[in-house]
């Protein structure tokens, strides 16, 4: 189980502005969330994450000074490829059958680079209070993505009912994905089929009704 640290996450010891900085950076982030996935909490150092990155341990200090401050930017990156997906998948006018079918096969796909990560950053890895509240910048513009298309499609209903909705739909494909991950059945279609017939089927429901 994660630990619970009651105080502000770490940052970066400073942020990169040249490309080459740039990439290291991003080599560093990429290799700690391979093995973080691939290895867990326990197996998870600097040392390794720098080999992996094929970057010096000075070159990574640079950067993170610590192992947490490595592990925030590890799940920065993952919310933002998360709120990536929920940027691109509702379009104005897109039908729900589309819509549905683009959102879950983007948010799989978003999961099935690094399959365990998600399960290891919520139950190995040490966490925020800041990165569990519900109120947090991420968990607003995330279920703000979600309220949108859910208005666009009931459009006689009240902003709390479609808040509703839009917190139901969000917490069944979330829910159904990072389950998934952790049984390694992302990569089977029956869970993608089945989870966008049930969400177009609610939201076909709500809809209309």
């Amino acid at each position: 189980m994660s630990t619970r640290i009651a105080k502000l996450p770490p940052v970066m010891r400073k942020e990169p502005r040249q490309a080459r900085s740039k990439a290291t950076v991003e080599a560093v982030i990429e290799a700690g969330a391979r093995i973080l996935s691939d290895q867990g909490w326990a197996e998870f150092t600097t040392n390794k994450v720098a080999d992996a990155a094929g970057v010096s341990i000075g070159s990574l200090y640079q950067y993170f000074p610590d192992k947490l401050s490595l592990i925030e930017a590890i799940r920065r990156r993952h919310l933002d490829d998360c709120l990536a997906v929920m940027r691109k998948s509702w379009k104005e006018g897109l039908p729900v059958a589309l819509f549905v079918e683009g959102l879950v096969r983007d948010m799989i796909a978003a999961h099935s680079i690094h399959p365990g990560l998600h399960r290891v950053l919520i139950d190995e890895a040490p966490s925020f209070h800041a990165s569990k509240d519900p109120h947090s910048a991420f968990e607003t513009e995330y279920l703000g993505y979600y309220a949108r298309a859910v208005a666009s499609y009931r459009t006689h209903e009240t902003d709390a009912a479609n808040h509703t909705v839009a917190l139901i739909i969000s917490d069944a494909i979330d829910g159904v994905i990072h389950n998934a991950a952790r049984r390694g059945m992302l990569a089977e279609p029956q869970v993608k089929d089945q989870l966008v017939r049930m969400i177009g089927l609610y939201l076909g429901e709500a809809a209309t009704a």
